[in-house]
């Protein structure tokens, strides 16, 4: 039985925070705004879903670094603002992107176009998304391509605005990761080629662990968890009609971060903020370790300052542990009542979940 218990714990308690050694920046770690899941941002190219998102979860050109020309910053020529956010659960990751420019190139059908170039890496993992920043040479152009562009870690090339272009150019071998439900975006502009103005650019992108060149079926979506650290960096890739970039400014302040997960920025994803938590709130959830012997490991996933825990599973037996795994001794009858009651100096809460558990 100890033995079931250490398998359990080592099985089912996930990882609350991982490093981030070997991204750029050591010492900044910018913060993804955690939305509530009743205010979810409705990707409309507006900016009124993300008025509640703090002051300091603007990331603008002051974090910036044009590693290709060495440009010195000029709000008066190109000037961006970034919020990042997640919704708890959903494994999707959503932005704001907020862009002035003294000239706008996008109608071209070729590459050249004011980009805003996006690298994330949903676990950390690291190392060359794009075949040509790999030591490893083995390999022939297409295993490159098909093997590691874009796999563990994703490009894209997002255009600014898209004019006869998809969205966002993947610079990888997983085109379909810009459709939905795997990504969405819109935009909000009002000028034409060549014009200065303001844009406003709202997406949302599904990070992969896993994303193979032959479509989802294979695919590994990364699992966002509170507080854990992921790897962003973005560059502004701004083209004044001369047929090539004229700048390169990025998070990372690092040029590679375009091709090298190791090269991309810590960022956070960060809980509720207290204005959107209750003071105390019971919830868990439940993992059947064995069915045959019903043995149940139960987590508490409580909010709020919480001293006790009192587990009642059902069967006439109780539990003050704060994670208990419990065997049922005698056959249920299908599933059981199991409540979780939990206490602190704010008050007292329960969460009672009659049809959830259901053993044999």
């Amino acid at each position: 039985m100890y033995k079931m218990i250490i398998i359990a714990i080592f099985l089912f308690e996930p990882l609350l925070c991982n490093t981030a050694q070997s991204l750029e920046r050591p010492d900044v770690k910018f913060k993804i705004f955690q939305f509530p899941s009743n205010m979810i941002p409705r990707i409309d190219g507006k900016t009124n879903d993300w008025e509640t998102v703090p002051e300091d979860y603007c990331i603008g050109m002051d974090q910036l670094k044009d590693t290709g020309n060495n440009t010195e910053i000029d709000k008066s020529d190109l000037d961006v603002t970034v919020r990042v956010g997640w919704v708890n659960g959903m494994d999707k990751l959503y932005f704001l992107v907020e862009m002035y420019d003294d000239y706008w190139e996008f109608e071209k059908p070729g590459g050249v176009n004011d980009m805003f170039e996006l690298v994330v890496d949903g676990d950390l993992s690291g190392g060359p998304l794009s075949p040509q920043l790999r030591e490893d040479k083995t390999f022939d152009d297409w295993e490159g391509y098909a093997m590691f562009h874009g796999v563990h870690a994703q490009n894209y090339h997002i255009c600014t605005p898209a004019y006869g272009k998809p969205w966002t150019l993947v610079w990888g071998c997983q085109p379909w990761i810009r459709e939905l439900p795997w990504a969405n975006a819109e935009y909000s502009y009002g000028f034409k080629h060549g014009d200065s103005g303001n844009l406003i650019l709202e997406f949302l992108i599904t990070p992969f662990d896993y994303a193979p060149y032959d479509g989802p079926s294979r695919s590994v979506i990364s699992t966002l968890e509170e507080n854990n650290i992921i790897g962003i960096s973005w560059a502004v890739i701004d083209n004044d009609g001369k047929g090539k970039h004229d700048s390169f400014f990025n998070l990372s302040h690092k040029t590679t971060m375009y091709g090298n997960a190791s090269d991309l920025v810590a960022f956070r994803l960060m809980p509720l903020e207290k204005r959107f938590r209750k003071s105390i709130d019971a919830q868990w959830t439940f993992k059947i370790l064995d069915m045959d012997r019903r043995i149940v490991a139960f987590k508490d996933l409580s909010r709020g300052n919480i001293t006790s825990w009192l587990w009642e599973f059902g069967d006439g037996t109780t539990s003050k542990e704060q994670n208990p795994v419990h065997q049922y001794k005698e056959k249920p009858g299908y599933y059981t009542t199991t409540i979780l009651t939990v206490e602190g100096p704010d008050g007292k809460a329960y969460m009672s979940k009659p049809w959830d558990v259901a053993i044999k």
